[in-house]
C-alpha cells in the first residue's frame, strides 16, 4: 500500500475515459490538489478553462466493470486564504415573482472570502453591507467526485450521474468514504471543486469556492453484488446519492439504492425494508442547481445498528 505525491499539469472538464494521468493499486493513497471551479490554483494563476476543472483520471488496477471503488477521503484543505462565490440564490430556488428582486440585489456581483486555515474559518470580505465580517467555521468538501461513465460516455463536471460527478453533497469531506459503481477497467477516478463551506442544496449555485489540497485512499470491492448509484458513509451514517431531474427522480434513485443497501446486508424483503426506511430515513438535498439535481438518502449508525444481520455484503 503506497502514497502516491502527485502534481497535476492538465485538468478535464468531463468525467471519462481520458488518458490515465497515475496508476495506483488497490489499497494505495493519493496526495495531490485541485484547481477551483474557476481553475485557479493555490496561488491564485488559471490553470483550465471551464467550470469545475477535474484532477485525473487516477486508474486503479484491478477495477473492473461491476466492481465497486471505496474512496476514503482522509484530506481536503483550502490552501489558500481566498475563496468566492454568488452574492444572491439561484432563480429556480425560489417563487418566480421573487426573481426580480434576486437580479437586482446590490450584492449581486459576487462575494468574497477570507479563509483561515489555522482558526478553520470563513469571513466575508465582501459585499461591504451588512453581514461584512460575518465569519463562519469552514466545513471543506469535494463537489465534484466520481468514476468514468459506462459506454463510451463523457459527461460535464457540471452535472451528475451514476457515476457520481458534481454532486455537491457537503457530507463528502474528511472522514467520508465514497463508493461508486466501476463501469470501465481502472474505474478512472476524478475529483475537484472544491468548497470551504457550503449549505444543503448549493443554492446560489457556488459554495465558498477554493482550491484545495486533498488526500484520499482507494479500495476495489469484488465479489459484492452490483451497485446501481453512488452510496456513502460517515460519522453520522450511511447515505446513498440519487441524481436526475426533477428532484422526485432523484429521490427515487436515492431510496431504492438505500433499500437494495439495507436487503443486502440484513437480508430483509422489501416490505420488511421499506417499513425501517419510512422509519428512519433522513433526506438531504446535495444540489439543486445544476442539470441533475442530487438527494441523499441518509440512515443514521445507531438506527442501523439495529437491524439483524445475514445479508451478502
Amino acid at each position: 500500500m503506497a502514497t502516491h505525491e502527485f502534481e497535476p499539469t492538465r485538468f478535464h472538464g468531463t468525467f471519462g475515459r481520458h488518458a490515465p494521468v497515475l496508476t495506483v493499486a488497490d489499497g494505495d493513497t493519493i496526495r495531490t490538489w485541485t484547481v477551483d471551479a474557476a481553475g485557479r490554483n493555490a496561488d491564485g494563476h488559471a490553470l483550465a478553462d471551464g467550470a469545475n476543472p477535474l484532477t485525473g483520471p487516477f486508474h486503479v488496477d484491478g477495477a473492473e466493470p461491476g466492481d465497486r471503488l471505496r474512496v476514503r477521503i482522509l484530506e481536503v484543505t483550502p490552501n489558500r486564504s481566498y475563496g468566492f462565490g454568488r452574492a444572491s440564490l439561484a432563480r429556480n430556488v425560489v417563487d418566480p415573482e421573487a426573481v426580480a428582486d434576486l437580479e437586482h440585489e446590490p450584492a449581486n456581483d459576487g462575494a468574497a472570502w477570507h479563509v483561515d486555515p489555522v482558526a478553520g474559518t470563513a469571513t466575508l470580505t465582501r459585499p461591504h453591507g451588512p453581514l461584512a465580517g460575518l465569519t463562519l467555521p469552514w466545513a471543506p468538501m469535494l463537489g465534484c467526485l466520481g468514476v468514468a461513465p459506462a459506454d463510451g460516455e463523457a459527461v460535464s463536471s457540471a452535472t451528475s450521474g451514476r457515476h457520481g460527478g458534481n454532486m455537491d453533497v457537503r457530507r463528502l469531506g474528511p472522514g467520508a468514504v465514497a463508493t461508486f459503481p466501476v463501469f470501465v477497467p481502472g474505474a478512472a477516478l476524478f475529483f475537484g471543486d472544491a468548497h470551504a463551506l457550503q449549505g444543503d442544496g448549493e443554492i446560489s449555485g457556488t459554495g465558498i469556492e477554493i482550491s484545495a489540497d486533498v488526500r484520499v485512499t482507494v479500495e476495489v470491492q469484488k465479489g459484492r453484488p452490483p451497485i446501481v448509484w453512488p452510496r456513502g458513509e460517515d460519522a453520522e451514517g450511511r447515505f446513498t446519492m440519487g441524481n436526475a431531474r426533477p428532484l422526485d427522480q432523484a429521490t427515487q434513485h436515492a431510496t431504492t439504492e438505500m433499500l437494495r443497501w439495507l436487503r443486502e446486508e440484513t437480508g430483509l424483503g422489501p416490505a420488511e425494508a421499506g417499513l425501517f426506511l419510512s422509519q428512519t430515513a433522513r433526506y438531504e438535498i446535495g444540489n439543486v442547481f445544476d442539470p441533475a439535481y442530487t438527494m441523499v438518502c441518509r440512515v443514521p449508525h445507531d438506527a442501523w445498528a439495529l437491524l439483524p444481520r445475514g445479508g451478502t455484503a
